[in-house]
């Protein structure tokens, strides 16, 4: 079977999403991420499927890979990693509520948090932004297809505008790696 057309397909298609990502966006976003290093304050990270493990691997980048050489630590904490947690709180509360019940009384003033969602309609990751904003907080939203109800619930959106989840997924973790890339040029320890 020869799969190369398909494949040069998915390629000029990622690469023309590359080319329309809002790069104002994204440096908006690593200027709230650097507000929450300096002032020590938590970054909430969360998302369902493929996201939740673009969220734990958020966590695993800043945590360790940008943290490892820096004085100062990012403290970035991924809902979606305590399995026991997540399934106690589906089961006895609701779904939709695995992410908000984490936040409640646990989210403080100059936090951050992350919603990642394809869609852009998860009801766990709107009920936990729509928690967060009441609550004071900055909301970053990574988003795909339209941005659905998350979008414009963000005060920096980094949306990925085509309708196709594995190439949304893809530029989620371009996202990560390349805002890693840039703040590791800026905040690691001399």
């Amino acid at each position: 079977m020869d799969y190369k057309n398909d494949i040069r397909n998915y390629i000029k298609r990622e690469l023309e999403i590359l080319q329309a990502l809002d790069v104002d966006a994204i440096n908006a976003a690593m200027n709230l991420l650097n507000d929450a290093l300096e002032a020590e304050k938590n970054i909430y990270i969360f998302g369902n499927g493929g996201s939740a493990a673009t969220a734990s691997h958020f966590t695993n980048d800043f945590n360790k890979g940008i943290s490892e050489y820096t004085e100062k630590k990012f403290r970035f904490a991924c809902l979606n990693d305590n399995i026991a947690t997540i399934m106690a709180i589906a089961n006895d509360i609701s779904y939709d509520e695995v992410f908000r019940f984490q936040l409640k009384g646990r989210i403080k003033e100059g936090d951050l948090v992350i919603g990642i969602s394809g869609s852009g309609n998860s009801p766990n990751v709107i009920n936990a932004v729509e928690y967060a904003k009441e609550q004071g907080n900055k909301v970053i939203a990574l988003t795909g297809y339209s941005g659905g109800k998350l979008k414009p619930l963000s005060d920096v959106s980094l949306h990925v505008p085509i309708d196709d989840m594995q190439i949304t997924e893809d530029i989620h973790m371009v996202f990560d790696h390349l805002m890693m890339s840039v703040f590791y040029k800026y905040v690691k320890a001399d």
